[in-house]
């Protein structure tokens, strides 16, 4: 547990903050892990808006095959989440591969997503389902990873998510005497920027998901180069590259949406049946 104050400059004079990393939350008597708080509220509030969206939106899949894809998306997210993390660091990871609590110690959101994706394309293979079905998934996965990153922030240099030093005025010293980049707020504010810009457009089914999946690899593939990373290939970390290989994968779509032939962002289609037509016949998404 460390403790700094840093100062801040409003007008003429200057106020200290006095913090301590972790910040625990007080409930009742006990001082809860803020991981633990802010973790368990996104789980819970995203999956509270993602019923809300069905209930109002509808669904094109039955409650069976729904279940199913969630069933499917969770496993492969917490398998991604974990095999992403075990290569962020190879040389640590061979160091202590026998050791169970190092191995269950860490995640990773890049590989979530990629093993949730991988995993309900999997499950649909198996179910026949043809039409995508991830677009209910995006606006939950927005407000989960944003509420995630207030806990990671709150946990300070132990979860290994803060930036590099910076001079920048809103630097954070997490304990360490160094003002770094509060990179997890970084990704609460972008993915919240995010959101509301993608719900002013018009879109086709799969879209909504797809251009999630693209902004956040975007911006993750930009903002991990302020974090104090292992470098493994061309001065990118294990995550950049991750990104950068599903930036390729979902290239057609990326190709489709600058294509000055494309509508499917400024004007929405005409009916319901040409939104099943053109969402099966693109690919790279769920």
């Amino acid at each position: 547990m460390t403790c700094f104050a840093f100062r801040r400059s409003v007008g003429t004079s200057s106020l200290p903050i006095l913090m301590t990393f972790p910040v625990y939350i007080p409930i009742g008597l006990l001082k809860v892990h803020p991981h633990l708080i802010f973790e368990a509220a996104a789980y819970t509030i995203a999956f509270r808006i993602y019923l809300v969206m069905r209930r109002r939106a509808g669904d094109a899949l039955d409650d069976g095959n729904r279940w199913w894809i969630i069933a499917a998306a969770t496993m492969g997210a917490m398998v991604g989440s974990k095999l992403l993390y075990w290569c962020e660091n190879p040389a640590l990871t061979l160091a202590h591969w026998r050791e169970p609590a190092y191995l269950m110690s860490g995640k990773t959101i890049v590989g979530a997503l990629i093993g949730g994706l991988f995993a309900v394309e999997l499950a649909k293979q198996i179910l026949g389902i043809k039409r995508r079905t991830g677009d209910l998934f995006a606006v939950p996965l927005c407000v989960g990873i944003a509420i995630g990153r207030i806990g990671c922030f709150l946990t300070g240099l132990e979860d290994h998510t803060a930036g590099i030093a910076t001079s920048l005025p809103w630097g954070v010293n997490f304990g360490d005497a160094t003002p770094r980049h509060p990179t997890q707020l970084y990704d609460a504010l972008a993915l919240g920027g995010y959101l509301w810009r993608r719900m002013q457009l018009p879109y086709l089914p799969g879209d909504i998901f797809k251009s999630f999946m693209v902004a956040y690899f975007t911006f993750r593939l930009a903002c991990d180069f302020l974090k104090p990373d292992v470098r493994l290939f061309l001065g990118l970390s294990s995550i950049q590259l991750a990104c950068m290989a599903m930036l390729i994968y979902y290239s057609a779509d990326l190709l489709r949406w600058l294509s000055p032939r494309d509508c499917s962002l400024p004007a929405a289609p005409s009916s319901a049946s040409s939104h099943s037509v053109a969402a099966d016949q693109t690919g790279g998404g769920i």
